[in-house]
């Protein structure tokens, strides 16, 4: 049978006090960068929802305040990134510790472009200020794939601080609402009767692919808490 020799035995008891010390920062960066995953993931959705009012109503005001608030999500995003580097630096975590702060990498890109598409919207409202960019044919489909946005960016945030494999799951079937309405868009859009010309199509094309990919984004963060949950792909 293995048995340590006593010099090594007293050598771990006085690593012991330190070894625990490690574990104790270590979970304090976990929690750091799951309080910033969180934090993300409800910006990203306060900006869409504000953004899509913007749109709406052609709120110059309310697309500058998306526009500049998009810094807020991206200085998170480093955050993130700056805390996981150090902690792998420092403390090399395994197993599940490690996950987490990998998936916290990938989380946050996609959270970080989900604010960046919430930027667009507020950005192509802009852009046709002061008109309407949204005709009323479009107001229908684009308010319901901003409602779908808004419950799966909520989703996201449960599962941020639940870890809830279940409503990840549920994610795949919001996606696929939302794929669905994109396809109703482009019939829309590609109707005989469409009276607006094709620069009003593209913006309308460009608004239904951008709630579509903060939809996918949505999707790939759920998925990534999957993994660190179970330690296999979703």
């Amino acid at each position: 049978m293995f048995t340590l020799r006593p010099n090594v035995v007293n050598a771990m008891e006085r690593l012991s006090p330190n070894i625990d010390a490690m574990r104790d920062d270590l979970k304090a960066d976990l929690l750091e960068v799951g309080r910033l995953l969180v934090s993300m993931a409800e910006a990203v959705r306060t900006a869409m929802r504000n953004a899509t009012d913007a749109l709406l109503a052609a709120d110059r005001e309310a697309c500058e305040g998306v526009i500049a608030r998009d810094q807020e999500i991206n200085e998170m995003h480093r955050q993130v990134d700056e805390r996981v580097y150090e902690t792998l630096a420092r403390q090399a975590p395994v197993a599940t510790d490690l996950r987490l702060v990998i998936t916290g990498i990938q989380i946050a890109a996609d959270l970080e472009r989900m604010g960046d598409l919430a930027e667009h919207v507020a950005k192509t409202a802009l852009r046709r200020y002061p008109a309407l960019a949204v005709p009323p044919e479009l107001r229908e489909v684009i308010t319901s794939m901003a409602a779908v946005a808004d419950r799966i960016a909520g989703k996201v945030g449960l599962v941020l601080t639940t870890q809830n494999e279940t409503l990840a799951a549920e994610l795949e079937s919001d996606d696929d609402a939302m794929d669905e309405l994109q396809r109703q868009l482009f019939r829309i859009l590609l109707g005989k009767d469409w009276p607006y010309g094709a620069e009003a199509a593209i913006d309308g094309a460009l608004l239904g692919r951008w709630y579509e990919r903060f939809a996918d984004h949505a999707v790939n963060a759920g998925n990534q808490v999957v993994y660190l949950v179970t330690g296999e792909s979703a």
